[in-house]
């Protein structure tokens, strides 16, 4: 038997599309990350398509992942709109900075990464919508993931890092000592 890709026909892109977001949403990022390879293939412009693709790369981001968060970091560069443009190559930034934090490696190894999602999300924030704060929220979380890490800033009081959500997710999933941080598998 020989294996070889086959094409979907144009007229299925949109369900295609959709079905990658739900493989996302349901934790399945390879398979979203598949999908969205399929609908590139026949329209490698196809703007959801590239974003879905990004953030499935990005939500599979470990502790040796730079290849990875190259291929993210490029389909981000993709998107036509100035302000995902920022935003998403803000978040490729973040999540790997996060899953660095999670393996162990010191906040003065990826300081850098950090730095470079917050200017991202600086120049995302002065290009959104008016009703759009994501870009500030995406801030916020880096900035109290640095207030939260040894070595990181002084905070004048205590911060509360995660949502609940979250801290139930590091306690049944998380093996790390407290003190570090694990990565957020959504944005």
């Amino acid at each position: 038997m020989e294996y070889v890709i086959k094409r979907i026909h144009p007229a299925g892109i949109a369900a295609a599309v959709g079905k990658a977001d739900r493989y996302r949403e349901l934790n399945q990022p390879a398979e979203a990350e598949s999908i969205c390879r399929d609908v590139l293939a026949v329209d490698p412009e196809q703007q959801l398509g590239l974003r879905i693709l990004g953030l499935a790369l990005s939500d599979q981001f470990g502790p040796s992942t730079g290849a990875r968060f190259a291929e993210a970091q490029q389909v981000f560069a993709g998107l036509r709109d100035p302000y995902e443009r920022a935003f998403y190559g803000g978040l490729a930034y973040e999540r790997q900075a996060k899953a660095q934090l999670a393996a162990g490696i010191p906040l003065a190894s990826v300081r850098a990464l950090f730095d470079q999602a917050l200017a991202r999300y600086a120049e995302a924030e002065r290009l959104r919508p008016a009703d759009n704060d994501d870009a500030i929220l995406r801030w916020n979380s880096c900035v109290r993931v640095l207030q939260a890490t040894p070595g990181g800033t002084a905070v004048a009081g205590p911060t509360k890092l995660d949502s609940a959500r979250d801290m139930a997710h590091r306690k049944t999933r998380c093996r790390t000592p407290r003190h570090r941080v694990r990565s957020l598998r959504r944005c």
